[in-house]
């Protein structure tokens, strides 16, 4: 599994004009991927390192200050750009596959205390987000 982590003041996601999902308080954006050969256990290694990630600010963790998460699936991560124009998404986990591995993410974070907001599975979503410091991660499983 792949996660781009963003700590924002506030981040939201629209499908079709209408907000889905939303944070209005400093927490993290964060974008999931799923490959082909990722697990649930691989989905609960993440939620516990999202959960407990310290990168909010005084070093502090969503976990130490009830921060919110807005997790949105994004197959792109595992795009391939290194040949040609035209990415190649081969890497990336079909639609079976990867939305029980994203909802699994979403469940345990919750399971750990965790306030979340998602996008939908599959939709043309439409994410805004004030990144602040900015502080942009990339979080391999």
């Amino acid at each position: 599994m792949r996660a781009v982590v963003q700590r924002v003041s506030s981040a939201s996601v629209e499908v079709d004009g209408q907000v889905v999902g939303a944070i209005t308080e400093p927490g993290l954006l964060v974008l999931v991927g799923v490959t082909h050969t990722d697990t649930p256990a691989e989905a609960a290694k993440l939620a516990a390192k999202l959960w407990g990630l310290r990168i909010l600010h005084g070093e502090k963790s969503c976990s130490d200050v009830s921060a919110p998460l807005l997790v949105i699936s994004q197959f792109t991560l595992y795009g391939d750009a290194r040949k040609g124009r035209r990415p190649t998404w081969q890497a990336a986990a079909p639609g079976p596959v990867a939305e029980p591995l994203v909802d699994a993410v979403v469940a345990e974070l919750r399971a750990l205390g965790a306030r979340v907001e998602t996008g939908v599975f599959g939709a043309d979503m439409k994410v805004s987000l004030v990144n602040d410091g900015p502080i942009t991660l990339v979080v391999d499983m």
